[in-house]
């Protein structure tokens, strides 16, 4: 990819919706003060001491635009965000909640999505709210789970390696850049999430991050804002699935893509857990104190990010 394309490729991917609406979480700073990044705001989920055990609890809304055009597909959706938050975390999950709202026909939707998505991932949902209404309909869900050792922002240091671990199987949606994998891994989707607990667990990893709407970049940077850490991404290691252009794997919401950082001599370590389920992880560099997110190929390299001036959500700025 010549120098010329990855400069283009770094615009796309610091302007993607994603990653610009990511700095209104900055609000939450600026009306409650700044916490800390373990109990909120911060990781991908905040992190609850109760006598002796980590609660981990988070939630997500899903995009009303998206709930009126794919109801059910929005209830699959709002499960899968919240148990990979909690997998990002270290966490395995114990609990769903909802809150919609809408049209009879739309919340029945959604509530067959929530009850497909929750028997595919082995998460029960266990109540929430619904009100029937004439307006235009809406749809959030709250997830709850125990990790034995917390995968957290904070835990990421210079030296360590990055790893992206991710599901390669699946099809990119023709409407948005969602690329799901739940017809070709089905009911091994419950153990796909639960492998970061392990990685956790056994200190093959101390971070990780699930790439989201921002892409892969994008979360990666909110990822190393915590501590202004930098990394150069190896593009000749990236994984990509057969047939996308590496421009929209970048750019989209992958079923399952984490990032996680683990020491240096634990990468095989950690990358099996991952490879033994059918999965793929890779190594794509090596995290340093510059506060630069890099894109590298043989042509070059380009800074997509340098989080020493900037942050992607304005969390503790």
């Amino acid at each position: 990819m010549p120098i010329n394309d990855l400069d283009h490729l770094a615009q796309r991917l610091r302007g993607l919706p994603g990653v610009t609406a990511k700095s209104a979480i900055g609000a939450v700073t600026d009306v409650f003060g700044g916490g800390d990044w373990w109990s909120g705001p911060g990781d991908d989920g905040a992190v609850v001491h109760d006598r002796g055990r980590n609660l981990i609890v988070g939630g997500e809304a899903m995009l009303p635009s998206f709930v009126a055009k794919d109801p059910y597909g929005a209830g699959v959706a709002a499960v899968l965000a919240n148990v990979n938050d909690l997998a990002a975390m270290g966490a395995r999950p114990l609990a769903i909640v909802d809150t919609i709202v809408g049209p009879r026909e739309v919340t029945r939707k959604i509530l067959e999505g929530l009850k497909w998505a929750g028997e595919t991932y082995q998460v029960p949902v266990v109540g929430g709210h619904l009100t029937e209404s004439d307006g235009p309909p809406s749809l959030s869900a709250f997830g709850l789970g125990t990790a034995e050792k917390v995968l957290s922002a904070t835990h990421a240091a210079p030296g360590q390696a990055l790893v992206l671990a991710c599901c390669l199987d699946g099809r990119m949606r023709d409407d948005f850049l969602f690329f799901p994998s739940f017809d070709e891994r089905g009911d091994r989707l419950a153990g796909d999430v639960r492998a970061l607990a392990e990685v956790a667990e056994s200190g093959a990893a101390v971070a990780a991050k699930d790439v989201s709407m921002a892409g892969v970049i994008g979360s990666l940077a909110m990822l190393l804002e915590a501590s202004r850490l930098g990394v150069q991404v190896d593009m000749d290691e990236l994984p990509v699935p057969e047939g996308v252009p590496v421009a929209d794997w970048l750019s989209c919401f992958p079923c399952f893509a984490f990032l996680l950082t683990t020491p240096d001599d634990r990468v095989e370590e950690c990358a099996k857990t991952f490879t033994a389920r059918g999965l793929t992880a890779r190594r794509l560099g090596t995290l340093d104190d510059t506060g630069e997110v890099r894109l590298r190929d043989a042509s070059g390299s380009v800074v997509v990010f340098d989080l020493n001036e900037e942050s992607v959500t304005r969390l503790g700025r």
